[in-house]
C-alpha cells in the first residue's frame, strides 16, 4: 500500500516545470503593455518581489501553518509577508526605477495591496491548488488500497467457507464408505485448483467462472443422492466478457445447504443464467427449503454478506441484486453489467 501511495505523489521535479511554467505565463499578462513595446526591466523586478512573496506562503506558511489548521498563525505570517512586500516595493524598487517620480510618495496602503495582492494571490493560488490535486490522488489512491485489501480478504473468506462445508459431507460419505467417495474428491480437487490458483486476479474468463459452476454444481449434486432435482442451464456464448470470481458460485452453494439441511426428498434446484451480446448477464437460482425452517435463517450467513460486500466495492451501480422468498421456495436474481478488459 506505501509503494501505490508513492507512487501517486507528483515528483519534485514536476512541480518546479509547473509552477515555472505558470509563473512565466503570469508574468507575461503581468508585463503586457498594449502602449509599450519593448521589455521594461523593472517589471521583471517587481515581478520578482512577488514570486518572492508567494514562495514564502506557499513553502513556509502552507505547510506550516495552513494545512497543521494554525490560522492565527498563517494569517499573521501572509500579512508579515505582504507587509514586506509592500515595503520592499515602495521604499526600495520605487525609488530604484523612478527616483523623481513614484518613488517620492507612498500611495498608500490600500492602494498598495491592490498591486501587491492580485499576483501574489494568483501565484499563491497555484501551489494550494497543486497541493490539493496532490492530497486528492493520495485520498483517491488510499481509497483504492483499502478497496483492494478488503476485496482480497473477502475472497479468503470464500475458501476456508466452501472447504469447510464440503469436507463435513465428504467425511460422512468416507464414514459410510460411499463408493462415490473418489468421484467427490475428484470434484472437489478440480474446484480448489481453480480457486487457489485461477481465481488470483481481479477478473476471470467468464466461459471459466461457468465452467466452475458446472463442476461446483456436479459436485454438490453428488450429496442429494435421488432425493430431488437440478437442472443448470448457463450460456454457451460468452462474448469475451470477463467477471469478478467466486462470486455466482456463493449463491449456488447456499441453495443446496439450505435446500439439503432440512430436506429429506422434493428437492429442487434451478440454476440458470442469460448473457447478452452488449455483456448484461442475469443469473437465477431457486431452491426449495422446509417452511418450518426459520426464514430469518435464509439470508444470512458468511457467503451472502460477503457477496453483498464484493459486489458493492466491484460493481457499484453496474449491478442488481433482488432477494425473494415464499412460502418453500427461496430464489436470488442478479443482474451484473460486464466488461471485455479486466479493470
Amino acid at each position: 500500500m506505501t509503494h501505490h501511495l508513492a507512487a501517486t505523489r507528483p515528483s519534485p521535479l514536476r512541480e518546479l516545470l509547473f509552477q515555472m511554467l505558470l509563473h512565466g505565463l503570469v508574468f507575461v499578462f503581468y508585463s503586457f503593455d498594449q502602449h509599450q513595446t519593448t521589455f521594461q526591466p523593472y517589471k521583471l523586478a517587481f515581478f520578482l518581489n512577488y514570486v518572492l512573496a508567494a514562495g514564502l506562503i506557499n513553502y513556509l506558511w502552507l505547510p506550516r501553518f495552513l494545512y497543521p489548521k494554525q490560522y492565527l498563525l498563517f494569517a499573521l505570517g501572509v500579512t508579515a509577508t505582504i507587509a514586506l512586500t509592500i515595503a520592499m516595493e515602495e521604499f526600495v524598487l520605487e525609488r530604484i526605477f523612478f527616483p523623481d517620480t513614484r518613488g517620492k510618495v507612498f500611495p498608500g496602503v490600500f492602494a498598495s495591496l491592490l498591486d501587491v495582492l492580485p499576483v501574489i494571490a494568483i501565484l499563491s493560488g497555484f501551489k494550494f491548488g497543486w497541493d490539493a490535486l496532490r492530497t486528492q490522488r493520495e485520498v483517491d489512491a488510499l481509497r483504492t488500497a483499502m478497496a483492494e485489501s478488503e476485496l482480497q480478504f473477502l475472497k479468503s473468506q470464500i475458501n476456508p467457507h466452501f472447504l469447510f462445508n464440503n469436507l463435513n459431507n465428504l467425511y460422512s460419505y468416507a464414514l459410510t464408505r460411499s463408493p462415490k467417495t473418489p468421484e467427490i474428491i475428484l470434484e472437489l480437487s478440480e474446484v480448489l485448483r481453480y480457486m487457489l490458483y485461477d481465481c488470483r486476479e481481479a477478473y476471470v474468463p467468464l466461459a471459466k467462472e461457468l465452467e466452475q459452476l458446472t463442476n461446483f454444481t456436479r459436485l454438490n449434486e453428488l450429496h442429494i443422492e435421488g432425493r430431488g432435482e437440478v437442472r443448470l442451464d448457463l450460456p454457451d456464448q460468452t462474448f469475451g466478457y470477463r467477471v469478478a470470481p467466486l462470486i455466482l458460485i456463493v449463491f449456488i452453494e447456499n441453495a443446496f445447504k439450505h435446500s439439503q439441511a432440512q430436506q429429506s426428498s422434493g428437492i429442487l434446484i434451478d440454476i440458470s443464467a442469460t448473457l447478452s451480446p452488449e455483456g448484461e448477464l442475469v443469473f437465477h437460482c431457486r431452491n426449495s427449503f422446509q417452511p418450518r425452517q426459520k426464514p430469518a435463517d435464509l439470508p444470512h450467513g458468511i457467503g451472502l454478506a460477503n457477496v453483498r460486500k464484493r459486489l458493492g466495492l466491484i460493481y457499484p451501480g453496474q449491478h442488481r441484486l433482488d432477494i425473494r422468498q415464499e412460502t418453500g421456495t427461496y430464489e436470488v436474481e442478479l443482474h451484473l453489467q460486464l466488461s471485455r478488459h479486466s479493470g
